[in-house]
This record gives C-alpha cells, sequence and structure tokens, in this order.
C-alpha cells in the first residue's frame, strides 16, 4: 500500500509519543506534520517534548518544528490523516475544525465517542459501525470526518466481551480496574499520592467504561446504533503500575456457557485473520492457564501490546464465570488502537479522496465522464 503522509495533533504528550513510537517504521503511514499547544509550537519537536519511552526518539521527528494546533497551522499542505491524541475539551474545539477541513480525524479523545453519528471502534468488535462516518456533516460538506476509539479501560475488556456476547449473550457485567499511572499521562499522579497506595477514584473513568461498552458491543441498526442491552456497574482505581490496565470482571449470560465453550470463544475469535493490517494481533484474546496471570509486569505487551491477556477463569458465586483480564494502556489503549482504526479506514477505501465532499466527487465524475 502507497504510504501516505499523517500529522499529530497533541503531539508532545504521552499518547502524541506513543503515535510516533508505533508510526516511526509504520509501512503505511509517514509522519509529516507534528502539532501542539502554544507554548511548545515554533520549537523543535526535540526541544519541545520529555521524551518518557523506551526507545530513542527518531532524530528526524527530533528535528521537525512544531506547529499550532490548527488547521491553518499547517506550513505548506495539511495531511489528511490526523491522529489526535488531545484532552477531552481541547478536541471539542479543535477537531471538528480538522474534519471541516477534510481530514479524516482518529481521535484517542473522549469528547466525540458517544456522539450518536461518530463511530466508537475497536476493529476485532465492532468495524461495521464504521459506516456511522457517512452520515456525518463534515463528510458530507469537505469529505472529512470523526472516528473515535474507546476509553483505555475499555478496550481490553470489550475485546474479551465480544466472542462471549455473539455465543451467550450478556446480561450483566461488574468490573473492578486497578489502572496503571501512564494513563494519567505525565506528570500525571503525584508520587506521594500513589506509591505504597491504591486510589478509589478516577474522575469520569466508571461512566465512560458504563457507556462505552454499550455502544461497542451494541448494533448497527441503519444509522443508528442500538446499545448493548446489559447491565454494566464498574468500579475504577488508579494503582502504582506503570503501564498495564489490570480488570477483575463477573459476567452474567443469556445462554448457559460451560469453561470449555468460554476458553473456545476466546480461542477461535480472529476477526481480522487475512486482511493483513500491520498492527492488528494475530490473537486478540490469550488465555493463559497459570494461575497468577496475567500480570502487568509479564503480559503487558503481548501481541506487541495489542492483545488482550485473559486468565483465572472460575465459576461466580454471585453471576455466572469471572476471570481477569490485562491489556496495554497506552498501546493498546490508546495510540495502538486509533493507528489499527487508520488501517481498517485504508484497507476499506475510506482514507482515499479525502478534502472532497461526495458531491464534488460526483460532479469531477461526471466532467470526466
Amino acid at each position: 500500500m502507497e504510504r501516505r503522509k499523517v500529522g499529530i495533533l497533541g503531539a508532545t504528550g504521552m499518547v502524541g509519543q506513543r503515535f510516533i513510537q508505533l508510526l516511526s517504521n509504520h509501512p503505511w503511514f509517514e509522519i509529516a506534520w507534528l502539532a501542539a499547544s502554544d507554548r511548545s509550537a515554533g520549537k523543535t519537536y526535540g526541544e519541545a517534548c520529555k521524551w518518557k519511552l523506551d526507545t530513542p526518539l527518531p532524530r528526524h521527528i527530533a528535528a521537525m518544528t512544531v506547529e499550532p494546533n490548527v488547521p491553518e497551522g499547517a506550513k505548506g499542505e495539511l495531511p489528511k490523516i490526523i491522529f489526535a491524541a488531545l484532552d477531552a475539551d481541547i478536541a471539542r474545539e479543535l477537531e471538528p475544525k480538522f474534519a471541516a477541513a477534510g481530514c479524516a480525524v482518529i481521535s484517542n479523545s473522549s469528547a466525540f465517542r458517544m456522539v450518536a453519528d461518530v463511530p466508537l471502534v475497536v476493529p476485532e468488535v465492532n468495524a461495521d459501525h464504521l459506516a456511522l462516518l457517512e452520515t456525518q456533516q463534515w463528510r458530507k460538506q469537505s469529505g472529512g470526518y470523526i472516528v473515535t476509539n474507546p476509553n483505555c479501560s475499555a478496550i481490553g475488556l470489550v475485546l474479551a466481551l465480544k466472542p462471549l456476547e455473539e455465543r451467550f449473550g450478556i446480561e450483566g457485567l461488574f468490573v473492578t480496574t486497578m489502572q496503571a499511572v501512564s494513563g494519567a499521562g505525565y506528570p500525571g499522579v503525584a508520587s506521594l499520592d500513589i506509591l505504597g497506595n491504591v486510589v478509589p477514584f478516577i474522575k469520569n473513568e466508571e461512566e465512560k467504561m458504563q457507556e462505552e461498552v454499550g455502544k461497542l458491543l451494541g448494533s448497527l441498526n441503519g444509522g443508528s446504533i442500538k446499545m448493548l442491552n446489559a447491565k454494566v456497574s464498574a468500579h475504577c482505581n488508579r494503582v502504582a503500575v506503570e503501564d498495564g490496565h489490570t480488570e477483575c470482571v463477573s459476567v452474567k449470560f443469556r445462554k448457559k456457557a460451560s469453561r470449555e465453550e468460554i476458553l473456545a470463544a476466546w480461542r477461535e475469535f480472529t476477526p481480522l485473520a487475512g486482511q493483513h493490517l500491520p498492527t492488528a494481533p494475530d490473537q486478540p484474546v490469550e488465555f493463559d492457564e497459570a494461575e497468577d496471570r496475567p500480570q502487568p509486569r509479564l503480559d503487558r505487551m503481548r501481541g506487541r501490546g495489542m492483545a488482550s491477556t485473559v486468565g483465572r477463569l472460575r465459576e461466580c458465586s454471585l453471576l455466572d464465570w469471572k476471570f481477569v483480564v490485562l491489556s496495554h494502556n497506552t498501546i493498546r489503549g490508546a495510540a495502538g488502537a486509533a493507528l489499527l482504526n487508520a488501517e481498517v479506514l485504508a484497507r476499506t477505501g475510506k482514507l482515499d479522496k479525502l478534502g472532497i465532499a461526495p458531491a464534488a466527487k460526483s460532479e469531477r465524475q461526471a466532467v470526466l465522464a
């Protein structure tokens, strides 16, 4: 596939850094534009960014000039594929401007996740929901659109739930999270607040999980999503772990399920097989038989950080079954999720002819005919 030029909004933050790391040697995408807040704009990326990842900052990226987080800030041609790593309040203002400029905005922000015509997508779970983007006004007017990926704790969870929902139906769900400090960004949680401690509150996190699971596991019905008909209760906690969100899950099914049937559902869940997407894991859900796994330090990089690891499957005395799920929160839960969405958009032709509204396309085709 021809390499396409991309831009990154919020490029200096932790998720922006993950985007750079994952895109550095990507076969389909090439970083051509970096943007950040006014305090970083005008500096080289190396000057503006406190690089915190475990791979070196690429020299050519370090030498790039950071530009303002606005479409008109682009010196030269604005890339039509934009990865957005912005805080929700800023995203709510800026992302529509890029969509209106004819860009595909592939967002990690929560700002538009629950908007009716914005796809909230995990490709292995609900790639068909991408059809919603064709109903957006930006798409009709400029060819641009917004696509979002879910909250970092919801992604690993729904990967484990999707094959179970397909086979047995889900009636109720109870989940308690133990979320890594990297999910709070940099500098994140103060050391005196988190070391030797558990913080049993993450602002808006429980609400996001409860809402987003319903949309992700819901069904596309014409031009709208029919939400999953299940009760979801979440407790979200911040713990002193660097990377990797761990979640303890209890689930009630609509159909009776045996242990062997649940394990088979996870094992046989390979919805992207044969699509040859560079970032997609071969096995999106991996089961570990060990009695004390998964663990963040040992299992967060399974599938190059894109797989969801499950373990400790056992019967639940209150619901039906319970298990533990682990996923890498800044790879699968953030930048990697958006990148995989972009790969699916590329594979399905939805990154072609951006910046040209459908009406203009029809007129152009008529002239050519």
